[in-house]
């Protein structure tokens, strides 16, 4: 890994994230067409609560052809999760369902995906997704009592019998 990276990486962990984003910043002027510059600069953006100031690095990232290897389930995460927070929740949704797609084991989508749903006033999709997802991975015992019916009721709340 380069240097420069571990270092933006090392700053963005222990807080300094001023320094991380400066240093990101210079990594990206100098290799403008590295996907993980990119994807590290947004992440700091992100981490220091500049959401708007992210969504272009995590754009140009993923445009330039950030490989699974270097964290593209992360990026697609970030992204998705940043155009949320900025009221962009179609772009948001549609980020995450591509994500869900290409990482299909992933949980953590379909979490971020029920939030956007919710924004989108799509709240049947987002409650199958978060019902779903607590039933497949719950560990507590009284969840496991009942998942099966969590399953089952998941897939229409507005049934009645």
């Amino acid at each position: 890994m380069n240097p420069m990276i571990q270092k933006i990486i090392h700053l963005r962990k222990e807080g300094h994230l001023d320094e991380a984003i400066q240093l990101a910043l210079q990594l990206v002027s100098q290799s403008p067409t590295d996907p993980v510059a990119h994807y590290q600069c947004a992440w700091c953006h992100d981490a220091a609560g500049l959401e708007r100031e992210a969504v272009p690095f995590y754009e140009k990232a993923i445009e330039l052809g950030l490989s699974v290897e270097d964290d593209l389930q992360g990026a697609l995460l970030g992204l998705g999760s940043t155009y949320r927070t900025l009221g962009q929740y179609e772009q948001a949704a549609a980020t995450l369902e591509m994500g869900m797609q290409q990482f299909p084991s992933d949980r953590s989508f379909p979490i971020f995906l029920s939030m956007a749903y919710y924004n989108l006033g799509k709240h049947h999709e987002a409650m199958n997704l978060l019902l779903k997802n607590l039933a497949e991975t719950s560990s507590d015992p009284t969840i496991l009592a009942y998942r099966k019916a969590i399953l089952f009721y998941a897939d229409d709340l507005n049934k009645t019998w």
